[in-house]
């Protein structure tokens, strides 16, 4: 069975609001109930929704390991280990890998341009620094450079590269990926939830679906309609991701996210410094979105 498969979500790191912004463990284990009884395939932390990049190491492990145990082997629990530095990365996985985690998302190092030898390096130090299935992510507008279908035909060849995950939103990068996978058993997953039905077409196995910490059971319900070749109610659940996606991008990720997370009963508290409290107007049209989903709220 494929390892990254269906609707996988990054989950978002819920906070308190106290001085120092501290995890809110309770509220994550609410949101880990829904996402499961809602059907998902997997639950993933610390991507780019789980805010990663403001969370100390400590807090990633601990928080995963909370994760994996609450989630108790009911989905796969997949770790976002990537870093600037590969020494990071690869000390982050095994820890991550020592705690239970199934499998690891791993994003190419940001911030400074390198090559493509130097990320495919980068690749096999961290996947061979552990023996669980590893999963490439590829985010160019947040880390400056597009993994290209090239880095990614060499790095699939490594045995325990299992998965890359597209979030660039440019299908034709996706086709290249899934071209570039074929015969080495390694699944293209998409990261751009407006792009899911398109992606499946294309030969996506599963989707990283950051709507779905909200909206859970339209993208599981959209992904088992694709499965079933019923055209009509994709479309349909397709059409229906856009409302929560225009209110998203109201903000910086994942603030109106975890804002409408809040207003629906699920306390997640806000994004971390230095990205702030919504702004003002924002929870009106959050509240009109929950209402064109049926979610109770505040």
């Amino acid at each position: 069975m494929s390892k990254f498969q269906g609707v996988i979500v990054p989950m978002v790191t819920p906070f308190n609001r106290d001085a120092d912004q501290t995890i809110n463990y309770e509220a994550g284990e609410q949101l880990v109930e829904k996402l499961i009884a809602a059907g998902v395939s997997g639950i993933f932390t610390f991507g780019s929704n789980g805010e990663f990049h403001v969370c100390s190491a400590d807090e990633r492990i601990d928080f995963s390991k909370f994760v994996i145990e609450k989630v108790a082997g009911r989905v796969p629990v997949y770790v976002g280990t990537g870093a600037c530095s590969t020494r990071e990365a690869v000390e982050m996985s095994k820890r991550a890998e020592a705690i239970g985690a199934d499998a690891l998302s791993v994003i190419n190092p940001y911030f400074m341009g390198i090559s493509d030898a130097q990320v495919v390096n980068y690749y096999r130090m961290v996947a061979e620094s552990v023996k669980i299935p590893v999963m490439l992510y590829n985010i160019p507008k947040s880390t400056g450079k597009n993994l290209s279908k090239e880095v990614v035909a060499e790095v699939a060849q490594i045995d325990n590269v299992k998965g890359v995950k597209d979030s660039s939103g440019n299908m034709d990068n996706l086709k290249d990926y899934v071209d570039a996978a074929a015969g080495n058993d390694v699944d293209v997953l998409v990261g751009s939830d407006g792009k899911i039905s398109e992606a499946f077409k294309l030969g996506a196995s599963g989707t990283v679906a950051g709507t779905a910490n909200l909206i859970t059971d339209v993208v599981v319900g959209l992904w088992k309609a694709l499965e079933a070749g019923d055209e009509a109610e994709a479309a349909r659940l397709q059409a229906e991701i856009e409302p929560i996606r225009d209110v998203l991008h109201l903000g910086s990720t994942p603030q109106t996210l975890k804002r409408s997370l809040e207003l629906a009963g699920i306390p997640v508290g806000p994004a971390r410094f230095p990205v702030t409290e919504v702004a003002e107007g924002v929870d009106e049209k959050v509240i009109a979105m929950l209402d064109h989903y049926g979610i109770a709220h505040a």
